[in-house]
């Protein structure tokens, strides 16, 4: 691919992505509909997806950084629901899918059939997050959703890879095809385990944040890179190592944390929107090969498809989610009674992405034998058109089926309490080590400086209790909001100072730089507190 094009592509799906950000539409979906809308303009060029770029280079990235987000102590918690939809529903999905296109598209193989359902067997749910966070889902259910997410991608690539064994002549039998599923989900456990502590210990001994965030942004390609090379699971090598970086993250630098959240949220954005614009694009290249598969037989496989996939979805997650019940007293009595909500909104929140698409593509044109893989541009168009009606269809309600469901959405007030307890404990424990410190003559401090360092203390304290109390009847602001407001703004009138001075030449523009960097990250903690 040319510079032009993929510059195009990226500046493009930003632009799309911030204006999705301003309407009640995910990204995600916005970007797949302006997708699709401009495959047909004539001097758009054709993006073909590449699985030799979207499973090396793509997926590793949005799964460190998805797992480095996610909270292993809430997904150790969930463990037996994530494994549940991430393995057992995968693999229900590849059946049940594959068998349901065997019957309903003529001449097509068993064989073929379940490559179709291996590929189009995990859902993305970087979509479903997405809605999740902004609609105010249960945290256990975003949990869920995005333990699903990072695992089920291992399960249905190697479930593919067997499928695709037999496909193509290669004698696959199910004894062979649980070995092989056995030694990928073993192998890249265990590589990720070998490396996260080695990989840790290099980040915590790099004493320049530049080297560090390098480092950073090298891990997911190295770990994936490392796993597949001995034929293990590199999603899964990935996963496990970023899931400890992230549950560690607190030993490391302070300045590494706030240039890798910056970094990183950058890449996620960029990839992310590029991704699901890809998807949309993909049109064109899906329907030139339909051949004889055309019209309305074509349309119909695709409808039909889409309803067993939506409904396989269904008849897994209900059994899973009340049958351990039935058969453990331990789960009734350390578990909440689920109700039929909570289900109905994990199964309709099975959205397909692009790593089925990349998948597909990964397809062979021939068996081993030299004749034409069976059904492969029916394949592609099927997993096409399953993406895209999940993404839509399934995407675009789900908001208002959250919200008609009203389900319990997030205790702002109970955080906020728990956030004021812990921040009491913290400083309470601060400040006793500060008097072990100033008992020290080595540590004498003018009483002006002993005050400032108290009195920072007391303003963290107090800072989450504003929180909860009134607010201004003119600006509708808390004290602390106004607080914080001002602070900015005063940091607003030293920035313009300090610009002042530089042109008028009293400073130079290198100790512009240090003066601004300094208000920078006062102003970043501002705003920090103002999110939280």
């Amino acid at each position: 691919m040319h510079v032009m094009p993929l510059l195009l592509l990226i500046a493009g799906c930003a632009a799309i992505a911030g204006v999705a950000r301003r309407t009640p539409v995910p990204p995600p979906l916005l970007l797949v509909t302006v997708g699709l809308a401009v495959s047909y303009v004539p001097w758009v060029p054709e993006y073909t997806l590449d699985p030799e770029v979207v499973l090396p280079l793509l997926l590793p990235p949005l799964l460190y950084t998805a797992a480095t987000d996610s909270s292993y102590l809430d997904l150790r918690a969930s463990i037996r629901p994530v494994a549940l939809l991430s393995v057992g529903y995968v693999l229900f999905a590849t059946l049940v899918v594959g068998w349901a296109a065997y019957l309903i598209v003529p001449d097509l193989p068993l064989t073929a059939a379940l490559v179709l359902g291996a590929v189009v067997a995990p859902p993305d749910a970087v979509a479903a997050t997405a809605v999740a966070r902004r609609v105010g889902l249960p945290s256990r259910l975003t949990t869920i959703l995005q333990g699903e997410s990072l695992v089920n991608d291992a399960t249905a690539i190697t479930a593919f890879k067997v499928a695709l064994a037999a496909a193509v002549g290669e004698g696959a039998s199910w004894a062979g095809g649980i070995g092989e599923f056995l030694i990928a989900a073993l192998g890249g456990i265990g590589i990720g385990l070998l490396l996260m502590v080695p990989i840790h210990w290099l980040r915590t001994h790099l004493k320049e944040a530049l080297l560090q965030n390098t480092l950073s942004l090298l891990i997911p390609f190295f770990a994936y890179a490392v796993a597949e090379q001995v034929h293990a699971s590199g999603v899964l090598a990935v996963v496990v190592v970023a899931l400890y970086l992230g549950h560690r993250s607190w030993q490391v630098d302070f300045a590494t944390r706030l240039q890798e959240e910056a970094v990183w949220k950058m890449v996620a954005f960029v990839l992310e929107s590029a991704v699901f614009a890809l998807i949309g694009l993909q049109l064109p290249v899906v329907l030139r090969g339909l051949g004889e598969y055309e019209g309305v037989s074509a349309a119909w496989y695709a409808v039909a498809l889409f309803l067993v996939v939506v409904a396989a979805r269904f008849v897994w997650v209900y059994p899973a989610t009340f049958l351990p019940r039935l058969v453990s007293r331990r789960i009734r009595e350390r578990e909440e009674n689920p109700s039929w909500k909570a289900p109905f909104v994990v199964g309709w929140a099975g959205m397909r992405g692009v790593v089925s698409l990349a998948i597909a593509f990964s397809i062979p044109l021939t068996m081993h034998g030299g004749e034409d893989f069976p059904g492969r541009n029916l394949i592609l168009f099927l997993t096409f058109t399953t993406v895209i009606g999940t993404l839509v269809v399934q995407g675009l309600s789900l908001p208002p089926l959250i919200r008609m469901l009203k389900l319990p959405g997030r205790d702002v007030q109970a955080e906020t309490l728990a956030e004021a307890n812990a921040q009491a404990q913290a400083s309470r424990a601060a400040e006793r080590h500060l008097d072990e410190l100033l008992a020290d003559e080595r540590n004498a401090l003018p009483p002006p400086l002993e005050e400032r360092l108290r009195s920072v203390l007391e303003r963290r304290r107090n800072a989450v209790w504003e929180r909860l109390g009134s607010v201004n009847p003119v600006t509708g602001e808390t004290v602390d909001d106004t607080y914080r407001r001002l602070a900015r703004e005063m940091i607003g009138a030293e920035r313009e100072v300090f610009v002042k001075l530089r042109d008028a030449r009293f400073i130079d523009d290198e100790m512009l730089r240090t003066l601004l960097r300094r208000l920078d990250l006062e102003e970043a903690a501002a705003y920090r507190e103002s999110v939280t």
